[in-house]
């Protein structure tokens, strides 16, 4: 279950869910101590459904709305190498020493 889809549900939707998927989370767990079970990966599904459904939770409790997109900021170049340092340093050199005059 995405988290798109799980926005789309009520939190009492949200809750009986979660309550479900713990059932069967206890029931695996008992299973997997006497057998073998056919998808031991069905847990860790199940594990992470859960904690998707409590951050939707959460966030629907917060009031924390999904944006549209994440804002992406500019980095500043990284001068790199020998020679790229020196210059760097120097030009700044030169900028401090105007500013002192």
């Amino acid at each position: 279950m995405q988290a798109k889809d799980i926005r789309e549900l009520n939190e009492g939707d949200i809750n009986a869910r979660i309550a479900e998927l713990e059932r069967e989370r206890f029931n695996l767990r008992l299973a997997s101590g006497t057998r073998t079970l056919e998808d031991p990966l069905r847990l860790r599904v199940i594990r992470k459904d859960i904690a998707r459904l409590n951050t939707v939770m959460r966030e629907k409790v917060m009031g924390i709305a999904e944006s549209a997109a994440p804002v992406k900021t500019k980095k500043a170049r990284r001068v790199t190498g020998r020679r790229g340092r020196k210059s760097a340093t120097a030009t700044n050199r030169r900028a401090k020493t105007k500013k002192k005059a």
